[in-house]
């Protein structure tokens, strides 16, 4: 399961409809108010989000990418001798987990994981999705056909940490050896509103545990900042932001950064326009001389194989 997001420019005021329509995007109890103004946030919203989609080609790369991960778990899994059909569901796209639910019950299944493509948990992405099929589970009958078990999260799981890792180190060599001790890692994470921490979100603590767990892969090598970007609205959210995090690293005289986008497994919106655009430019007038983006996991093999790993321990749990 993925959150989804909208493949061409007319698909874009429906997306931003389906996430702000979200109880835990717009934490309004009324559900008519919430979808008005869900519907109100979108319009006014279209025309911004279809100039930042033009910029990465008119469209979100997500159901793809997400589409071909299925594929190549499904094929790991086979290699490993547990094959399994592997189905994808958009809590705010398409395809969405209601077709999931249906292409399930279609085929019979009697056993079946749900693997939110979340490493770390929050109430606004795993929560809301696993919440969402639990409702539709419950109101299409797939409960009392098949044995559902759910991973709520996987910020620790070693293969994961060792994939990201593996990016990092790819970028740095890049940059000349004799300046590679000069790089600065910065970690970017996608942002929460701040008080779902005081309601137990354990988001915050996980991510903080998957940079250490990733700095110390990498030997402490390098200095590192988390930051969070992808801000919307205006109440509190984590701090520092991505943007004052560059312009404070600037301001210090770091020269070489290496943006690490922690927490998305996937390319989309926030890894192809906000960092590779927005904040290279930003980079560049802080007088960041070399700004590099560790490349997003997307169908990185080791990563393949941590899903792998995740949906065997789930199914012999079941056993």
């Amino acid at each position: 399961m993925n959150l989804g997001g909208p493949e061409s420019l007319a698909d874009v005021r429906p997306f931003l409809y389906n996430l702000f329509s979200d109880p835990e995007m717009i934490r309004i109890k009324s559900d008519r108010l919430r979808r008005s103004l869900a519907w109100v946030i979108a319009t006014i919203r279209q025309r911004k989000s279809c100039a930042l989609y033009r910029q990465i080609g008119g469209g979100s790369p997500l159901r793809r990418i997400t589409t071909a991960q299925a594929a190549a778990l499904s094929a790991r899994m086979e290699i490993l001798n547990c094959p399994a059909s592997v189905h994808v569901g958009m809590r705010c796209w398409k395809p969405t987990i209601d077709e999931a639910v249906d292409k399930i019950l279609a085929s019979g299944a009697n056993r079946l994981f749900v693997l939110p493509l979340f490493p770390q948990y929050s109430f606004t992405t795993s929560g809301s999705c696993i919440r969402y099929f639990q409702a539709v589970a419950e109101e299409t009958g797939l409960n009392a056909h098949a044995g559902i078990s759910y991973v709520d999260s996987w910020f620790e799981e070693p293969l994961y940490i060792d994939a990201v890792a593996d990016t990092v180190r790819d970028a740095v060599r890049k940059t000349e050896s004799d300046v590679q001790r000069e790089i600065h890692l910065l970690y970017s994470a996608h942002s929460i509103p701040a008080r779902y921490l005081e309601e137990g979100d354990p988001y915050l603590t996980q991510i903080q545990r998957t940079v250490k767990l990733i700095n110390e892969r990498l030997g402490g090598a390098y200095p590192s900042t988390l930051a969070f970007q992808s801000k919307v609205g205006p109440v509190r959210w984590l701090e520092p932001t991505t943007k004052n995090a560059i312009l404070k690293l600037g301001s210090n005289g770091v020269k070489r950064l290496v943006v690490i986008p922690v927490g998305f497994v996937s390319d989309h919106i926030e890894t192809l326009q906000e960092i590779d655009i927005l904040y290279r430019q930003l980079a560049e007038k802080a007088g960041v001389s070399e700004f590099r983006r560790a490349a997003s996991l997307n169908l990185y093999p080791k990563f393949i194989d941590a899903l792998a790993e995740i949906a065997l321990r789930a199914f012999r749990s079941q056993t």
